[in-house]
């Protein structure tokens, strides 16, 4: 059984920052590639970011990008998501999600984990 577990959520005024965390535990596994996802109420999950781990490649979705930063510890199956000027539509709840093939990374019937969620609001 392997568990992902974020944390870092929380309440932050437009403009301001967050930062998640996620690590795996439990069975030992090795991911190809780590994810955050995010679903607003009445939306469906969406992609955010990823990386890679063989290559260390990021990947950002469009409205994220240049706001949000992925990094983290392959070896500690650890990812983290540094999140900079925060706007109201980035009010989600995020999950992150391990991908244990090479399957396209932006779809979500391709992950083989997730984790619980973590709320993330921004106040305007």
């Amino acid at each position: 059984q392997v568990q992902l577990a974020e944390s870092g959520g929380g309440l932050v005024q437009a403009g301001g920052s967050l930062r998640l965390s996620c690590t795996a535990s439990g069975r030992t596994f090795s991911s190809y590639a780590m994810s955050w996802f995010r679903q607003a109420p009445g939306k469906e999950r969406e992609f955010v970011a990823a990386i890679r781990w063989i290559t260390s490649n990021t990947y950002y979705a469009d409205s994220v990008k240049g706001r949000f930063t992925i990094s983290g510890d392959n070896a500690k199956n650890t990812v983290y998501l540094q999140m900079n000027s925060l706007k109201p539509e980035d009010t989600a709840v995020y999950y992150c999600a391990a991908l244990t093939s090479s399957a396209p990374y932006y779809y979500t019937a391709n992950y083989a984990y997730w984790g619980q969620g973590t709320q993330v609001t921004v106040s305007s």
